[in-house]
């Protein structure tokens, strides 16, 4: 029988060791290796081709959603997992659309764990039903901060994600990146992956060019 090929991703190596255990007591799964961080984890991919990636989101250097962006690059058949310790969705509409197959808390039983890296395996997502709720709700509410710009399909605008559109709002109203990663609670790194994002889909070559494009917020109108 062959067995399921899974590379672990994780900077904490106790937990990894943990995970590790557990996987390799299942019958048809075998952990074929582990990395401490982002880049580690690319570069593992590119060397074992596991079938699955099992993905801490928070790492230092290359974060997780950066490595799931470079791997799916190379290997877009591969699954990936992402793993996180708050139920905050900041990294979830990126993680998905660099091409992650699941996003679970770390507080997730063993048993649930195993069953959710089989529906990966096998190309159904791997996500709970309860982050499925928290997931749908912080769509809609993403979503509806940019109703008009969603709604045109003629422009750029429609291309970029919920967050890159607040992060290009941030930008209009002049924002450095250590401020807007301060204002949406996420890295430095994942700030500046961001702006380079928006940057190549508006086909603009600076962030002062994409802040000119930016949807001009509506203001209340003047009872006087």
């Amino acid at each position: 029988m062959n067995k399921i090929r899974i590379l672990l991703a994780d900077d904490h190596s106790l937990f990894r060791e943990g995970i590790a255990a557990v996987l390799n007591n299942q019958p048809d799964m075998e952990v074929v290796g582990e990395a401490s961080d982002g880049l580690e984890a690319v570069i593992l991919a590119r060397n074992l081709r596991p079938d699955v990636i099992l993905m801490d989101v928070t790492m230092p250097g290359t974060d997780g959603i950066e490595a799931t962006r470079l791997i799916k690059q190379e290997q877009s058949e591969v699954r990936i997992v992402m793993l996180t310790v708050h139920d905050e969705h900041e990294n979830l509409f990126d993680a998905i659309r660099y091409g992650a197959q699941g996003y679970l808390l770390k507080t997730i039983r063993a048993r649930e764990l195993v069953d959710m890296l089989h529906a990966a395996y096998q190309g159904e997502a791997a996500v709970t039903p309860a982050l499925a709720m928290r997931i749908m709700d912080e769509f809609r509410r993403l979503t509806a901060i940019f109703p008009a710009a969603a709604a045109d399909e003629g422009s750029n605008i429609a291309l970029l994600t919920p967050r890159e559109r607040e992060v290009l709002t941030l930008l209009a109203r002049g924002l450095s990146d250590r401020e807007i990663a301060q204002q949406l609670t996420v890295s430095l790194y994942t700030v500046k992956s961001h702006v380079r994002s928006v940057l190549q889909k508006l086909q603009v070559a600076s962030r002062h060019e994409a802040a000119r494009l930016a949807p001009h917020e509506r203001r209340p109108k003047d009872s006087h």
